[in-house]
C-alpha cells in the first residue's frame, strides 16, 4: 500500500472471532446450522487500524494480547492487512468471540473472556512510535495511554469503551458512539463535555453531530455500493474513517461523509475485512 502522507494510530483492543453464517439467531433450547465459518482478529481496534492502513497506507496498532496462539496469529494477521502492531504479551489469554451473521446482515457477537487493555504505564518505545500522528482512535486502554495518546496526537478520537479512561480530564477532539447502545450511552458519562465533537451514529439513519462552537447537523447514511452481506465492522469502519478525515484536515461535514462511505462499503463483504474503503477509493 502506498503511504498518503497522513500519519494514523489506534491504540486499542483485539477479539479472535470466529464468523459463521445462519439462516436466524437461535431462540432458547433452538438449534441451527451454521456455514462458512472464517477467523480473524477483529474487535473494535482492529478493525478500526485496518480501515485506517487501507485508507493511509500504514497504521499503528498498540494493544495487549495473550502469549498464546490467537495472540501471535492476530499480530501476523493484521501485519498481512498492513497494520504495524506493537503488542504486550500477557499471560491472561486473548479474548474470542463467536459471531452470527444472519440472512439478512445483521451480527450477534457472543464474547468469551475480558478484554485485554493496553496500558500506558506499561509505556515504552512502542509508545513513543505514536509521538506526531496526525490521528489517534483509542478504544480501550487506561488512563495514562490516553494521556498519552493525547499528548502524541494532534486528532484524538475516542470511543466511550474506553470506560475508565474517559472523564479524566483529557480533552477529545471527537467522540463517537451509537445512539442505539445502552453501553456506549451509558459509559460516555463525562467525556460528553470533554469532547470538542460528539458524533451520534444511527445505523441506516445516518446520524447527528454537535460540536462546541455551537455548530450542529446531520448526515446520511451512504447506500451499499452491492449487496448488504455483513453488518460486523461496519461501525468501526466508520470511526475510522472519521478519524482519518479529521486528521487529513476536511471538515466535519466531509470527514463524516468520508466515514459513511467507510461504514457502507464494510456493509457488502464477508467478515470486516473483505471490503474496505482503501486510498484509491477516495
Amino acid at each position: 500500500m502506498t503511504s498518503t502522507g497522513v500519519r494514523v494510530a489506534v491504540v486499542g483492543h483485539v477479539e479472535w472471532v470466529r464468523f459463521a453464517r445462519v439462516e436466524h439467531v437461535p431462540v432458547a433450547g433452538e438449534v441451527v446450522h451454521a456455514s462458512d465459518p472464517f477467523e480473524e482478529p477483529a474487535g473494535g481496534g482492529a478493525v478500526a487500524a485496518v480501515q485506517l492502513a487501507r485508507l493511509a497506507g500504514e497504521a499503528l496498532f498498540i494493544t495487549a494480547l495473550g502469549d498464546d496462539e490467537h495472540g501471535h496469529r492476530s499480530v501476523a494477521r493484521l501485519g498481512e492487512l498492513g497494520v504495524d502492531v506493537r503488542a504486550v504479551f500477557t499471560q491472561e489469554p486473548s479474548r474470542s468471540a463467536v459471531t452470527l451473521v444472519d440472512q439478512v446482515g445483521e451480527r450477534t457477537i457472543t464474547t468469551f473472556g475480558p478484554r485485554l487493555d493496553p496500558r500506558g504505564e506499561d509505556a515504552g518505545e512502542d509508545w513513543e512510535a505514536l509521538e506526531g500522528v496526525d490521528a489517534l482512535y483509542f478504544t480501550a486502554g487506561d488512563v495514562a495511554g490516553l494521556r498519552r495518546a493525547r499528548a502524541s496526537a494532534r486528532v484524538l478520537v475516542a470511543s466511550p469503551r474506553a470506560r475508565g479512561a474517559l472523564g479524566q480530564g483529557v480533552p477529545l477532539d471527537a467522540l463517537v458512539l451509537s445512539s442505539k447502545d445502552e453501553v456506549e450511552l451509558g459509559e460516555a458519562g463525562d467525556a460528553l463535555d470533554e469532547a470538542r465533537l460528539v458524533v451520534w451514529t444511527e445505523g441506516a439513519h445516518g446520524g447527528r453531530y454537535r460540536d462546541t462552537a455551537g455548530a450542529s447537523g446531520r448526515w446520511a447514511a451512504v447506500p451499499a455500493p452491492g449487496e448488504v452481506v455483513d453488518s460486523y465492522g461496519c461501525g468501526d469502519s466508520f470511526v475510522a474513517g472519521l478519524t482519518y478525515g479529521l486528521g487529513a484536515g476536511l471538515d466535519v461535514p466531509d470527514a463524516l461523509a468520508l466515514a459513511a462511505r467507510c461504514g457502507a462499503v464494510c456493509l457488502t463483504g464477508h467478515g470486516p475485512y473483505e471490503r474496505q474503503l482503501t486510498a484509491e477509493g477516495l
